[in-house]
């Protein structure tokens, strides 16, 4: 039974979950949710297992029907979202009903939210994924971003009996500078002088900036004179800053599977999610740290949200 449908579905609104993993071999990235600390919020606040599929909203958000009683949670970057013309709030657990509509609208601070439905969204699942590849049509709701008139399903799933609510200590903010920390490489050896200029200037976000990866602008990073100017392409990792012949830095995201240009360094895990919040104009820094402290603060964060299971 189709439980939701679309009146309008926003500026680019995608059926995600944490990705497909085991193809890229093939050409198929793992696609999957930009920032899953908030993918994770969203599903814990309604009370789904994991990995359950969500909406992933880019900038503006949809306009939804709700066609059967389900608790529904709005996470991520800051959206007006109000329910019959009533204002609600996100980063908690919401009781819609039968006829409702919920407008979500664009975007006050960051670039993705992520909403979440009892149960799940329901969809044929494609190596073992819901999530929407685009590029490809693949996956989510026929392949491609969601339109309007378009029904979905959820899996059956009990209504939560409490509210549930994130604490404000755990909300990130999202400001238009971040800080990104990074490992060096896997080709830093390509790099002299350029190393120092990556972590001490300011690089700019630009229009070209989508799922696939965030073209930056700033003080060029030249390679050296006696390297060559590109690679043999190798397999590509979500966080990984190529550096094209252009000598301008781009972040690559979860849409690439391999890359035919030097990785002067590489975004830890942790802070992808922070990638996934700044928007073109915005501005990047980035922080040299090494492997060991990388691992502390992947465990440290998986802490933290082992607090917030066990809070809710």
């Amino acid at each position: 039974m189709d439980k939701i449908k679309i009146i309008t579905p926003g500026g680019y609104t995608t059926i995600q979950d944490k990705g497909r993993f085991g193809f890229q071999h093939m050409g198929i990235p793992v696609s999957g949710v930009l920032d899953d600390f908030a993918f994770t919020m969203a599903n814990l606040l309604v009370g789904n297992h994991g990995n359950a599929a969500v909406m992933e909203l880019t900038v503006m958000g949809p306009s939804i029907e709700i066609r059967e009683k389900m608790d529904i949670a709005l996470t991520g970057a800051k959206m007006r979202m109000v329910v019959n013309d009533n204002l609600q709030e996100q980063w908690c657990s919401i009781r819609v009903k039968p006829g409702d509509i919920v407008n979500i609208s664009q975007v006050q601070a960051g670039c993705r939210a992520y909403l979440s439905f009892s149960g799940g969204i329901s969809l044929p699942e494609v190596m073992g994924s819901f999530s929407t590849y685009a590029g490809a049509k693949i996956g989510g709701f026929k392949g491609r971003p969601l339109q309007k008139g378009d029904t979905l399903a959820t899996f059956d799933a009990p209504l939560l009996k409490r509210e549930r609510v994130l604490l404000k200590k755990f909300i990130p903010d999202y400001p238009t500078h971040v800080c990104l920390r990074a490992i060096l490489g896997p080709q830093d050896h390509y790099f002299g002088q350029s190393l120092k200029t990556l972590f001490s200037e300011e690089y700019m976000v630009t229009a070209k900036a989508d799922r696939m990866g965030y073209r930056l602008q700033g003080k060029p990073l030249p390679i050296k004179h006696n390297m060559p100017k590109s690679i043999i392409s190798e397999p590509s990792m979500p966080g990984s800053i190529q550096v094209p012949p252009s000598e301008q830095p781009i972040i690559l995201l979860v849409e690439q599977t391999v890359g035919g240009y030097a990785k002067i360094a590489t975004i830890i895990s942790s802070d992808i999610a922070a990638v996934a919040q700044v928007t073109p104009g915005d501005t990047i820094r980035f922080e040299k740290i090494d492997i060991n402290n990388a691992i502390v603060i992947a465990i440290e964060r998986e802490k933290i949200i082992n607090t917030i299971k066990e809070t809710l």
